[in-house]
């Protein structure tokens, strides 16, 4: 048997012994603790090190990657965290969960083989209500050097369809839950991994180019993309500004340099009967300034999602490709455009009618086939 397969029974074990790996405060904590400002963890994604010791995000995809020498490992959050998804090595990914008001603690692996592991750990979920924290690993040796992040990346900006809301659920009768939402499964995750690229994810439920879902036909101007894809988390989260001390903490760009930015938005734009055609053009106008304002080199690509179809699906082509047109003629020739198939019942849905498991597998090999072709990432 391979050392893989052994590895994934093991591991296995555990989530059954512990309830689907769920926090154990009678679990040893004795081992080697590495903080979460140790230089050997890597990180990936949008997240706040105001406080360095513990680390703070709000979108699905955040990443945290490390190695150790040893046999077992336990991942400290904040309580109530949410959900990752964990891989120890090449084993089969799973998921842990910080759910409970004094869930703080969850083994990841144990009896492993004493020699060098890689621990990757996703956040699955979005965090606007949750507000996870890194707290830190706990392992039984030394630290290694992780391993180096790909070379290659990807933003992408979006609404639920990216964040792979209800893609776990088996009916399209599902309301949304947190445990039916697996951004690892979704299309943008299956695309990076297929490409070896480092995905950063600015992505929430419900959010549009210029209307959140349901809102008001003159738009939503404080809540929209264009206004959050300039700070680090939700800036117009209510909970999140009701906390002492609050202050928006605006994304230094810096940090993170796309070489493509894929933005599929529009869905909730047009997804009630009370929108206005022009007032999206412009939001999308609107969020294309500042994508290229802060990413100077990257090509951008606006993406139709997979919900839309009728009017709507007409509308939303159009005006993308009026954007596109219009960005050309202004002298910036790398937007680009491209659709996924609209889904129609025959891959199954998810919860609320959203891509199922088997549709994001669909848009995640498309957009991979697209994305290779026009990066040349061979």
């Amino acid at each position: 048997m391979k050392t893989t397969k052994k590895i994934g029974l093991l591991m296995m074990s555990v989530i059954l012994s512990l309830g689907y790996a769920s926090a154990q405060h009678t679990l040893s904590l004795k081992g080697n603790v590495i903080k979460p400002s140790d230089r050997h963890i890597q990180y990936v994604g949008r997240i706040s090190f105001k406080n360095p010791e513990r680390p703070t995000w709000n979108y699905p995809g955040t990443q945290i990657i490390t190695a150790f020498k040893g046999t077992r490992a336990q991942l400290l959050c904040k309580p109530g965290s949410g959900y990752f998804m964990a891989q120890i090595d090449n084993a089969e990914p799973f998921k842990v969960a910080f759910r409970g008001d004094r869930d703080s603690v969850v083994t990841l692996c144990t009896a492993l083989p004493d020699a060098c592991h890689t621990i990757r750990l996703m956040y699955a979920i979005e965090g606007y209500e949750m507000h996870p924290e890194f707290w830190g690993l706990v392992v039984d040796g030394p630290v290694c050097e992780p391993p180096a992040l790909p070379a290659r990346t990807i933003e992408f900006i979006g609404n639920s369809i990216t964040c792979g809301y209800g893609n776990e659920a088996t009916e399209a009768g599902d309301h949304f839950q947190y445990e039916t939402e697996n951004h690892y499964f979704s299309y943008a995750q299956l695309a990076a991994r297929a490409l070896d690229a480092r995905a950063h994810i600015v992505a929430r439920s419900g959010i549009g180019a210029y209307r959140d879902y349901n809102g008001p036909k003159t738009g939503t101007p404080n809540t929209c993309m264009p206004v959050q894809y300039e700070y680090t988390g939700y800036a117009t989260d209510i909970k999140l500004r009701q906390q002492p001390g609050f202050e928006a903490e605006k994304w230094d760009f810096s940090r993170f340099q796309p070489d493509v930015v894929c933005i599929n938005l529009g869905t909730n734009d047009l997804s009630t009967n009370n929108y206005d055609v022009k007032l999206l053009r412009q939001g999308y106008q609107r969020l294309l300034r500042l994508v290229r304002q802060h990413n100077s080199k990257a090509k951008i690509i606006f993406l139709c999602g997979s919900m839309l179809n009728g009017k709507e699906l007409d509308i939303a082509r159009k005006t993308l490709d009026e954007i596109v047109e219009n960005a050309h003629k202004d002298g910036d020739a790398e937007v680009y455009r491209f659709d996924f198939t609209p889904h129609n019942g025959s891959l199954k849905y998810g919860a609320d009618w959203h891509p199922s498991l088997w549709q994001h597998q669909m848009m995640g090999a498309e957009l991979t086939s697209y994305l290779r072709s026009l990066m040349q990432w061979f």
